[in-house]
């Protein structure tokens, strides 16, 4: 699983640079210059498709192409890794350029999808016509309003439902004699941590301080969901500065004040070196993220334990889906009867998911892949806890759509900056939310909802 799902944004980044973007690279397709929504059904049964990913999950697709064409044997699967972040540049140029050059199949991240919608409103497909909605209701709740926001058009089909998670150190809790499953709020949580510091040494959990990259919000950004609240509310209205995001950013003032936080700044490099060294007692990452401590430090199997977060507010929600993948279609491919004949085979398989699961720990948005028996078996690494199951209790869960609109990557660097001045400066987080808010509404046009 890559890491730079959200990390590679940039405020000024792919879909705030659109108007200029030039150098067209040239690769497979079936797009042609024009109206990127030019392209047209074509056969079913047969065809040429490409398909654009990254890493892990497209080395799983090409892993299911032989079963594909088991079924399907005139439909030919070609399957690319561009790269994470490389993949945004690639399918912002060329829908840019009326979806030449652009692939049949596009693997694209909830922050994504809504600014090449909104950019781009031919750019992909419409998947109702190709006979999505059958598949309205199979999968978690909140993602189908995420792939079609509004007036009947489904952009995408979901892949991938990633909740918010709460790995720790379970050896460094049980030596501070404390109890984690008595954490009910973030503020049982901040006393707890004060303990731990205190008989240990261990700070609770690391902030990328300074922002030294695009993703310092993440923490924040999953308080914010465990409140229903985001950025922007469904309509396009600026909502940093909620209720719901002054408590967030409280909350980390707090933990700060407290000498809780450790400073995680230097990127993935950086995170993976605390985790080895054991700085943190807390990993407040989503689902996928368990591999990687798994990869990361083999040798303390038993050693952690993994549960959804404490809420934000006694009483309150501790399960949210902070980020997802999905798969779309580009309105440019001409093949699009046969592309959604592998994208139908990929995301609405049980089978299929559940391989991917096995493989690389992708959690599936398809809620019958959680069925299988790998989703509720105790796991050795985490103290044999059944983790499976644990985040398929968070899918199961309400939750809300998040509207990510197309200025996402601007929202994030204000936020950054915002929680940069409450880390390093002290600052009034009610008050520097406010100033990001208004700071967001000029760049943007959009208004701030108060």
């Amino acid at each position: 699983m890559d890491i730079t799902r959200r990390g590679v944004l940039r405020a000024g980044g792919a879909l705030a640079a659109g108007a200029g973007l030039s150098g067209l690279a040239a690769c497979s397709g079936s797009g042609a210059a024009g109206d990127s929504g030019s392209g047209g059904a074509g056969s079913a049964t047969k065809g040429e498709i490409t398909v654009w990913s990254w890493a892990g999950p497209a080395a799983e697709m090409k892993a299911l192409v032989p079963a594909f064409n088991a079924q399907y044997p005139d439909i030919k699967v070609t399957v690319q890794d561009i790269g994470n972040p490389a993949i945004w540049d690639k399918i912002t140029t060329a829908l840019a350029a009326g979806g030449s050059g652009l692939a049949d199949v596009l693997h694209i991240g909830v922050d994504y999808l809504p600014g090449y919608v909104e950019k781009f409103p031919n750019g992909l497909a419409d998947l109702s016509k190709l006979g999505a909605n059958q598949y309205k209701d199979a999968f978690a709740q909140g993602m189908w309003a995420t792939v079609a926001p509004k007036g009947g058009r489904v952009n995408a089909l979901p892949w991938e439902a990633n909740s918010a998670g709460f790995y720790y150190r379970a050896d460094v809790f049980e030596q501070a004699g404390v109890d984690v499953k008595a954490l009910d709020t973030w503020d049982d949580t901040i006393e707890a941590g004060k303990v731990i510091k205190a008989k240990t040494g261990k700070y609770l959990l690391g902030i990328d301080k300074p922002a030294s990259q695009p993703d310092a919000a993440n923490f924040f950004q999953m308080l914010l969901q465990l409140q229903g609240a985001f950025y922007f509310d469904l309509d396009g209205g600026i909502t940093l500065d909620s209720p719901q995001a002054v408590r967030a950013m409280t909350l980390i003032k707090q933990l700060n004040d407290a000498g809780l936080v450790s400073d995680a700044s230097g990127g993935w490099n950086a995170l993976i070196s605390s985790i080895k060294a054991g700085t943190n007692a807390v990993v407040p990452w989503p689902t996928w993220f368990g591999g990687i401590i798994e990869e990361t430090v083999p040798e303390e199997k038993g050693k952690w334990g993994v549960r959804l977060p404490p809420t934000v507010r006694r009483g309150g929600s501790n399960a949210a889906t902070v980020n997802s993948t999905h798969l779309a279609i580009a309105g440019s491919s001409k093949q699009q009867a046969a592309a959604w004949k592998f994208v139908e085979f990929v995301l609405t398989r049980p089978e299929n998911q559940v391989k991917i699961y096995k493989e690389k720990g992708i959690a599936p948005a398809l809620m019958k892949a959680y069925e299988d028996p790998v989703f509720h078996a105790p796991s050795e690494f985490f103290s044999n806890q059944k983790k499976g199951e644990i985040f398929l209790n968070a899918l199961e869960a309400p939750s809300p759509a998040y509207n990510y609109s197309a200025d996402y990557a601007r929202a994030l660097k204000v936020v950054t900056d915002a929680q940069t001045k409450v880390l390093l400066k002290g600052a009034d987080p009610a008050e520097v939310l406010k100033q990001a808010a208004d700071q967001l509404a000029q760049q943007t046009g959009r208004k701030v909802v108060r």
